[in-house]
């Protein structure tokens, strides 16, 4: 069973930036696309960034040119580098992965909250 762990997520003023980890435990396959979703209050979950095990990157158009999503596979880690935050950044960020061994399987972490505000 995969387990998926955020971390990082805090208070932060207009312009700053804050790093979010996901600690992926467990047996994962060699083929995957972990992600970053956020959720702010009222609205639905959306997708941030992608990172695929060939090492492609996705982004949303929110957050191009202010986020990168990195993975350390020696730590089993995915992170998200948040530069330039913006209030309307506000949310909490969740964690995916999405696996292929047989079958598809999905995980999802319990989410980091990532407030930002003067």
């Amino acid at each position: 069973q995969v387990q998926l762990v955020e971390s990082g997520g805090g208070l932060v003023q207009p312009g700053g930036s804050l790093r979010l980890s996901c600690a992926a435990s467990g047996s994962i396959s060699s083929l995957w696309i972990m992600a970053w979703y956020r959720q702010a209050p009222g609205k639905q979950r959306e997708l941030v960034a992608t990172l695929a095990s060939s090492g492609s990157t996705n982004y949303q158009d929110p957050v191009k040119g202010r986020f990168t999503v990195s993975r350390d596979n020696a730590k089993n880690t995915m992170y998200l580098q948040m530069n330039s935050l913006k209030p309307e950044d506000t949310a909490v960020y969740y964690c995916n992965l999405v696996t292929w061994l047989g079958a598809q399987r999905e995980y999802w972490g319990q989410g980091t909250q990532v407030t930002v505000s003067s």
